[in-house]
């Protein structure tokens, strides 16, 4: 029998997806894939959740790096037109090794997120995908909406701003994002400008002209250090929507 297996990430999203998914496949499987990175309130809201759904969440953790900064310093990469290598090793190669050809795998995409769901499945058309809240025209707002109304606080990372509750201190996040990791944990911001530095990689881009070029042909994306993030960069609109799923990003060691 081929089984039915929902990556949860204790997002929002992928937590209405996961009830809607289990009302028509209760022996379905929830999965999660940790990078032991993620902020502590995770594992509250978790607990949560799965007293709401009556199902537990199969925890997978890499057995070769420890958490994100351990893949920075043991591998040199942060992050590339290719994607995040964190990514990589700490959730795509976990659902490599859990997943069978005859899985039916559901995500927590939303309405909101169609057409990048579409170059999901264009990409990977060996992967049997269910987008259950697609299928329903369920928004992001709609699942804060469906979570708040079950009686369950959403995690921390939401409650102070993010739209994503991703690690903290996600090499995919741009100035607003970093920004805000500036004010509410300044020792991941520090942290992760050593890293940087270290490692002679930006991860934030910024569109600025070069004084010395007369011309002005040189006014294009530049890489900002995060020590070199102004200190007033506003933080009061969203931050762009970061995508830290099993698939983002196209990077594999090579062995």
């Amino acid at each position: 029998m081929s089984r039915v297996i929902i990556w949860y990430s204790d997002g929002i999203a992928s937590t209405v997806a996961a009830k809607i998914t289990l009302a028509k496949y209760p022996n379905a499987l929830l999965v999660y894939t940790s990078t032991n990175s993620e902020h502590e309130d995770n594992i509250r809201y978790r607990k949560e959740v799965e007293h709401w759904l009556g199902k537990e969440v199969i925890v997978l953790k890499s057995k070769k790096y420890k958490d994100i900064w351990d893949v920075f310093e043991r591998t040199g990469w942060l992050v590339g037109p290719k994607g995040a290598r964190c990514t990589t090793e700490l959730k795509k190669k976990l659902r490599q090794g859990f997943e069978r050809s005859s899985d039916l795998q559901v995500f927590g995409y939303t309405v909101d997120e169609k057409k990048r769901t579409l170059d999901f499945i264009h990409n990977n058309p060996e992967i049997n995908i269910s987008v259950p809240l697609i299928d329903r025209g369920i928004s992001k707002a709609d699942c804060l909406d469906i979570v708040e109304q079950a009686g369950i606080q959403i995690p921390m990372m939401y409650r102070v701003g993010f739209l994503n509750n991703n690690c903290i201190g996600c090499v995919k996040g741009g100035q607003k994002y970093w920004a805000r990791i500036r004010k509410h944990f300044p020792e991941v911001f520090a942290r992760m400008s050593k890293v940087e530095r270290e490692l002679d990689v930006a991860v934030c881009k910024s569109y600025r002209r070069d004084e010395t070029d007369i011309d002005g042909e040189d006014s294009k994306r530049k890489r900002l250090f995060l020590d070199e993030l102004p200190e007033d960069t506003k933080i009061t609109e969203p931050e762009q929507s970061i995508s830290c799923g099993l698939f983002c990003g196209q990077y594999m060691e090579e062995e």
